[in-house]
């Protein structure tokens, strides 16, 4: 263990809620919300970054949505708010709402951060709240545009894992068009793109949600969509229906492993805290980390 385990204190009544879904059940990490990455659960992690992001952006509240008596156990021990939901709902944002409707004041906005995404910084959770409060949005969702080493790394890893990270074409004011599991767009005389900027045209996303009250609602008792279920991402029941998602660009993050979900990521994440240094405990930050990149983000 790497020092005494964190506390974070339950947070007030407030207009915002992060919700941090965490389940025991993973088919590939079974109980991965407790196994430790350099010290220190998964969950603890995750809850530093809730709570940092929560002091940022104000008015906001966290708590931990589990149907695991042994994750909430852990929740309660490490001071957080437990809602308990049930174990049939097939989605993080399923187990969001759920977690909302369980709070004695309904919240206005609801952050669904999962509860094995450790390394998503808490300027960038906040970001999010403020881009619903203050815009019309339904929805929004963080994205950094990949410079042509990125995009040449996703498309190498890709080869053997093709349903490892997801693009976002986005339109003139940010609003996001689409999301795909393939690369997005197809580049056309890729040569001159190359000549002409550092920066490629492709957009990639980090799997963090922020919903108005009402979307979430809907989301959690509408169908899942054609697109959905054809590329397993649940946002697009969102664009599918008509949604509006906001998009939030964000640098390029500095721990490159958006999600844990093999031993193999415990053993990159592991790898890269060694090599970049350990974030935990998280700090509120004035904006997005930014710095070099070595595994393909995944959402």
């Amino acid at each position: 263990m790497n020092g005494p385990r964190a506390f974070f204190p339950v947070s007030a009544q407030g207009g915002d809620l992060i919700v941090v879904p965490a389940r025991f059940g993973s088919t590939r990490l079974p109980g991965k919300p407790l196994l430790e990455i350099a010290g220190r659960t998964l969950l603890e992690r995750v809850l530093a970054n809730a709570t940092a992001a929560a002091g940022l952006a104000g008015d906001c509240r966290v708590v931990v949505a589990t149907d695991d008596a042994r994750i909430a156990a852990h929740a309660r021990d490490l001071g957080a708010q437990v809602a308990m939901t049930a174990p049939e709902l097939n989605s993080g944002s399923a187990r969001a709402a759920a977690a909302a409707r369980l709070q004695d004041a309904p919240p206005a906005r609801v952050i669904n951060l999962q509860g094995d995404a450790p390394f998503i910084p808490p300027a960038t959770i906040a970001g999010l709240i403020a881009t619903l409060r203050e815009g019309t949005a339904d929805v929004a969702t963080p994205v950094y545009r990949l410079d042509w080493e990125r995009l040449d790394r996703l498309r190498a890893h890709k080869e053997t894992a093709p349903f490892s990270g997801t693009t976002c074409v986005r339109d003139a004011k940010g609003q996001a068009l689409w999301f795909s599991k393939s690369i997005l767009p197809a580049l056309r005389d890729e040569d001159a793109l190359r000549a002409a900027s550092p920066l490629s045209p492709v957009w990639q996303h980090l799997g963090l949600y922020a919903y108005t009250q009402r979307a979430l609602d809907w989301f959690a008792q509408a169908p899942q969509g054609t697109y959905e279920k054809l590329e397993g991402l649940e946002q697009l029941r969102f664009l599918e229906n008509g949604w509006t998602i906001a998009t939030c660009e964000v640098d390029p993050p500095r721990h490159a492993l958006s999600g844990v979900d093999t031993p193999q990521d415990m053993a990159l994440a592991e790898d890269a805290i060694a090599r970049l240094g350990d974030p935990f405990p998280a700090q509120p930050q004035s904006g997005p980390q930014s710095g070099p990149v070595s595994e393909p983000a995944r959402s």
